[in-house]
């Protein structure tokens, strides 16, 4: 099996029926992770994810294959579900449990604490309370397996930065988690 970046050399080279491989490996995870920065709104994820391969296509040859492919797809997806959201801001609803309820597990966590928190459909529900800048380093990680440097790349922000934001994030997850609980404590 080719690597993404073998593949993407070969398309530069003129191999263009090979995009289609591109788009088969990264279409569901892309319409996922823009459906998470979108609130769950399918629809304007897969317009983001469709334009996000559009314009991956248009400037492949500017992509450095000495680089990781799925960071740079990320960041276009990124950028084209931000596009979306200052266009589409009334159909971004926070339907917290229609969109909490969607997000999938794609590999297990090294971070125990944390698993143990998502695999509760409450937790997922909780998520959506968390600002978009600390809930999508959180999700990346734990559901996209990314690195802190993949991360970085994709939002442009320094390693140390998505370090921080994702135990924000955690500790966010945390309190909520314990108002919940306590609510639960007086009914």
């Amino acid at each position: 099996m080719q690597t993404d970046e073998q593949l993407v050399k070969k398309i530069t080279e003129g191999d263009i029926e090979l995009y289609a491989d591109i788009v088969e490996r990264y279409q569901a995870k892309l319409v996922r992770y823009s459906a998470m920065l979108l609130n769950g709104n399918q629809a304007g994820a897969q317009d983001s994810v469709q334009e996000t391969f559009i314009k991956a296509y248009v400037n492949l040859r500017s992509f450095k294959t000495d680089k990781k492919f799925s960071s740079w797809i990320y960041r276009i997806c990124h950028n084209e579900s931000m596009n979306y959201i200052k266009k589409h801001k009334r159909e971004v609803q926070h339907d917290d449990e229609e969109w909490a309820g969607k997000l999938v597990d794609e590999r297990p966590t090294q971070d125990q604490e944390i698993e143990e928190m998502f695999a509760d459909k409450s937790t997922k529900q909780l998520l959506s309370k968390i600002d978009l800048k600390y809930r999508e380093p959180l999700v990346m990680y734990i559901y996209y397996g990314k690195s802190y440097k993949e991360i970085a790349d994709i939002l442009k922000i320094p390693a140390a930065t998505v370090g921080v934001r994702i135990n924000r994030a955690k500790a966010k997850l945390r309190q909520e988690i314990g108002t919940d609980k306590q609510q639960e404590g007086n009914k």
